[in-house]
């Protein structure tokens, strides 16, 4: 990766944390809120691969860790681990097609599912909330808004490459 864009993208993700770590809580429905990086990863999978998705995953867990305070480590396995998942779906020739369609969002889905069942089944060990209860009020609810959240860039990838159908 060349150096300027190793800048932009370092960029975009120290804006996207501070998104995810200030902004979004603002925005959140009955304590839910989509999650950004989750976005992002999925983005960063299908432009440079699995690879690239999987150390991004960590390393952005990692941070999110260190920002919240709460089970260091906990965000940097799930978000690893989403990383790891969504590079499976990496193809350089459909790319642009991929990002600009419907393909995102479900893309998208999968990946914020994975992440979330990780996530809530470590998280609720040795507390009062029941597994399934927290996964479905939570992981599933920010599944969800992170899907619909997911539709903007889909915006602006299929008007950058001035298709007006989405749904291909």
């Amino acid at each position: 990766m060349k150096t300027s864009l190793s800048i932009r993208y370092a960029v975009i993700t120290v804006i996207l944390i501070l998104i995810q770590t200030t902004f979004l809580r603002f925005i959140s429905v009955g304590g839910v809120t989509p999650d950004a990086i989750v976005l992002w990863l999925v983005y960063l999978a299908l432009r440079f691969g699995q690879i690239h998705a999987t150390v991004a995953g960590f390393v952005l867990g990692l941070t999110l860790d260190v920002i919240g305070g709460d089970f260091i480590g906990l965000s940097a396995l799930s978000k690893t681990v989403s990383g790891f998942v969504a590079g499976y779906f990496y193809n350089e020739e459909k790319m642009e097609q991929t990002l600009a369609s419907y393909r995102y969002t479900v893309l998208t889905m999968l990946v914020s599912m994975v992440h979330n069942v990780i996530y809530f089944s470590i998280f609720v060990q040795g507390s009062e909330m029941p597994f399934w209860r927290t996964l479905f009020l939570y992981g599933m609810t920010t599944t969800a808004y992170t899907s619909v959240l997911s539709f903007l860039p889909i915006f602006g990838f299929s008007r950058a490459r001035g298709d007006r159908v989405l749904l291909r």
